[in-house]
Order: structure tokens, then C-alpha cells, then sequence
């Protein structure tokens, strides 16, 4: 039997302590051979606080579960089914079903290749505070938000005229 990734449910909030859990579990069962890899898929994500100032954060991508990379014989799947934490595998019947290589790689991409995402803390009609660039000091409102480009139109007032300019996220805050 070949290795394969597999998705196992957990009670929210508990995948960090499942992942240790079975990771200790592998070792005092010799399941070296048969569990090989437990991951709980995060992503980075830049977050805006109250204050304006950005800071990265660790996001799980599927809240409530964790992707165990293992060879299914009844003794593996007896050591995950049975560590404290887990609520079973997921999938139909008896068997669980393992992911396709394609969104295994997805997965373990958005794990560390890919930018991080910025949250969407702004709304339109909105006044803000733009604090980098060369418009930094003035204040506008939010116009319109393109998150696809991480941008948004902000109308200030420029030689008494509105004036709409466009501005990363990063170089605004809220009021």
C-alpha cells in the first residue's frame, strides 16, 4: 500500500493538541512506518489593528481539522481514530478517503509559498487616514475597495478639489 494524505476531524480549537497527541502516539506505538507526516494547514495573514499597525498572524486554513500523511492498515487507522481529540476520519463508510494530489499541493503551498493575504478591514464610505505615500497626512473616504489588487480608491482633497487617488491597504488606516 502506498502513503497517502488523509483528512481527520478534530474538535475546534484542538488541532494543535491533536497534532501532538498523535505525533507522541506514533512514536509509542513504532507507527513510524505507516504515519508519517501531521499537519495542521495554516496560512500567514497580514491583520490591521485598532491602532494601524500590521501584524502577521497564523490562520488555519481548515478549522477543525488536520491532513495526516499515512499507509491505512487497520493498525494505523486504529492509532489515529483513537487519539484523544479526533472525531473520526473523513469520508464515507468504514474506509477514509484521501486527498487528491492536487489539493494536497495546494494545500502545503498555501502553507509557505504564497504571499500572505490581507484581511479586508474597510468599507465603503468610510473615512480613513493615509499614512504612507505621498498623500500621507490626508484624510479620505473609501470609494471603492478591489481586494483582488489589495488597493482602494480614496477621494481626498487636493488645491480644494476632490481628488481620487488609489492606495494599498498597507498605506491607510481607519479613523
Amino acid at each position: 500500500m502506498e502513503k497517502k494524505w488523509f483528512v481527520v476531524h478534530t474538535y475546534s480549537g484542538y488541532e494543535n493538541k491533536v497534532k501532538t497527541n498523535l505525533e507522541k502516539r506514533v512514536q509509542s506505538m513504532e507507527m513510524e512506518d505507516k504515519i508519517f507526516r501531521v499537519l495542521v494547514p495554516m496560512e500567514d495573514e497580514l491583520e490591521t489593528g485598532r491602532d494601524g499597525k500590521k501584524k502577521l498572524v497564523k490562520k488555519k486554513v481548515f478549522p477543525g481539522y488536520v491532513i495526516v500523511e499515512m499507509v491505512v492498515t487497520d493498525d494505523s487507522w486504529y492509532v489515529v481514530r483513537n487519539t484523544p481529540g479526533v472525531t473520526g476520519f473523513v469520508g464515507t463508510g468504514t474506509r477514509p478517503i484521501p486527498l487528491e494530489d492536487s489539493e494536497v499541493k495546494a494545500i502545503l503551498r498555501s502553507m509557505g509559498v504564497e504571499e500572505p493575504r490581507i484581511r479586508v478591514d474597510f468599507a465603503e464610505g468610510e473615512s480613513v487616514r493615509i499614512v504612507d505615500g505621498p498623500f500621507q497626512g490626508l484624510v479620505g473616504k473609501v470609494e471603492e475597495i478591489m481586494a483582488d489588487k489589495q488597493k482602494l480608491k480614496v477621494w481626498v482633497t487636493l488645491f480644494n478639489r476632490e481628488t481620487p487617488v488609489e492606495l494599498n491597504f498597507t498605506q491607510v488606516q481607519k479613523l
